[in-house]
């Protein structure tokens, strides 16, 4: 039970982690934005701040998702599920859930191949950076195995517990929906 509460605790720290490391390369697209700014006041060039913002939105939406998967924030058709009987219910959700996780870890295969061949390859961007283009899809890989583990997370809660482990805040829900 002790390993069971420590691998929680791990899992949580990491969809967080992942959420903080979003929240910081939405703070670097913004400093790179304000830097091209700064920069063509004076007459200076900036080369690649452009392409770096890509790679810094790249990294902010996939490590986002499994923080924002544990907060409610993915929109979900609740109006089905909360109309339904628990049973029911449960069925669906396991149903979601095993597809969103099939379909992740899928996406994490390729996107893990895609980056590698990068690699190998030694492919670098077409912009004035050169960057290497591994280095950047990483954070797309990295940030898509963690949706797929929080993926498999809720099912095998659903699975062996009955309920997800989604929790939404009340002020928010107020606001989005």
């Amino acid at each position: 039970m002790a390993l069971l509460k420590g691998l929680r605790t791990v899992l949580d720290f990491t969809y967080l982690a992942a959420g903080v490391l979003a929240a910081l390369s939405l703070i670097a697209i913004l400093l790179l934005i304000v830097v091209q700014m700064l920069a063509r006041w004076t007459g200076e060039v900036f080369p690649g701040a452009p392409d770096y913002a890509g790679y810094a939105m790249a990294a902010a939406s996939f490590l986002a998702f499994a923080n924002a998967l544990n907060r409610g924030s993915h929109i979900r058709v609740s109006i089905l599920l909360n109309a339904v009987p628990q049973g029911v219910r449960r069925i669906l959700e396991i149903w979601c859930f095993a597809i969103g996780a099939a379909v992740m870890w899928y996406f994490c295969w390729y996107a893990y191949r895609f980056v590698y061949w990068s690699w190998k390859f030694n492919d670098i961007s077409q912009g004035q950076d050169k960057t290497a283009l591994w280095i950047p899809q990483s954070t797309m890989l990295i940030g898509a195995v963690i949706l797929a583990i929080a993926l498999t997370d809720h099912l095998l809660h659903v699975l062996f517990r009955g309920d997800h482990r989604i929790t939404r805040d009340l002020a928010d829900q107020s606001h989005g929906e």
